[in-house]
């Protein structure tokens, strides 16, 4: 398998496509190395647009909804950032190359634990890693960036309350097949803009708050 020929048909033909322009994303895409970031098992589908499992029921996003969020959120070097899933670490790379500092928060120590050793193995520092429920009110500090990797029925108010002024959240939100990616702005402390970026659909977060539901 040709990677580079791979990899560069995956960003020419599925993310380019689908208006990912940005320079700075498409740059990065070429130097953090996807393939290094799935599975053994998996490897020739690193470039593939599809989910990859990882295991425990969870999966890697495909690349072009990865670069999509990343190109949304406009990272700056100056941005604390909080991920709430790491599955394999890649989004956590890509996050990590653009921001000042990324915590991120697996539910599956496994998980993170691999996530761990690839970034590690990458030389990359700037991470902070923690094993918890990420889905209920991690820790009680505020981000400049929040990225929430599965998908919401709804979006409790306590992750928009977490953006520093100017900050940003992006999640997908919705119950299968209706879902959408909204990117939510801080616009002043306790002013919040809401923008519906596109529909997708992917997996839920582990555990993630459900709404109340009229049982007649």
């Amino acid at each position: 398998m040709n990677l580079e020929q791979a990899r560069f048909n995956m960003i020419e033909q599925q993310i380019r496509t689908w208006e990912v322009l940005d320079p700075v994303v498409l740059d990065l895409l070429h130097q953090v190395p996807r393939e290094e970031f799935v599975p053994a098992a998996y490897r020739g589908l690193a470039f593939a647009d599809l989910e990859i499992p990882l295991g425990h029921g969870q999966s890697m996003l495909s690349p072009k909804l990865e670069a999509r969020m990343l190109q949304a959120l406009g990272l700056r070097k100056t941005d604390t950032v909080l991920e709430i899933g790491t599955g394999s670490g890649y989004m956590t790379a890509l996050l990590a190359n653009l921001a000042q500092h990324v915590y991120s928060v697996e539910i599956i120590q496994e998980l993170s634990q691999g996530a761990a050793q690839k970034l590690a193995a990458h030389g990359i520092a700037n991470v902070t890693l923690e094993v918890g429920d990420g889905a209920h009110s991690w820790d009680a500090g505020n981000y400049d960036v929040i990225v929430l990797t599965g998908s919401l029925p709804l979006l409790p108010a306590d992750f928009q309350a977490r953006l520093k002024p100017g900050g940003r959240l992006l999640a997908v939100v919705g119950e299968a097949p209706a879902m959408e990616a909204m990117l939510v702005t801080c616009v002043s402390p306790g002013v919040y803009h809401r923008t519906t970026l596109f529909e997708t659909s992917i997996p839920a977060l582990a555990n993630a708050p459900q709404p109340q539901r009229f049982h007649f």
